[in-house]
């Protein structure tokens, strides 16, 4: 029973490694996550800019940025990903 249960969870995590999840840019290959993140780190920067211009950032708390930026950075590339890189 041990050794189905580990034959069955060595093919569960290996099924993942069927295909390699990468862009081609200029002849050198790049996984698909590195753009997602580069692209979301934009946009919430573009997202702060925003909200610091329409004065919505007056009092912020000191964790309070921190924690919401880097919430809305993986937000943002796990909804990309999803949006752009779909198998």
């Amino acid at each position: 029973m041990r050794s189905r249960a580990t034959l069955f969870i060595a093919c569960a995590l290996l099924g993942g490694c069927a295909t390699s999840p990468s862009v081609s840019v200029l002849g050198a290959f790049f996984p698909d996550w590195l753009f997602c993140m580069v692209g979301a780190i934009v946009v919430t920067a573009l997202i702060h800019a925003g909200l610091r211009a329409a004065g919505l950032l007056r009092h912020p708390g000191r964790l309070t940025l921190p924690v919401v930026y880097s919430a809305l950075t993986m937000t943002l590339a796990l909804v990309g990903w999803l949006i752009f890189f779909q198998n």
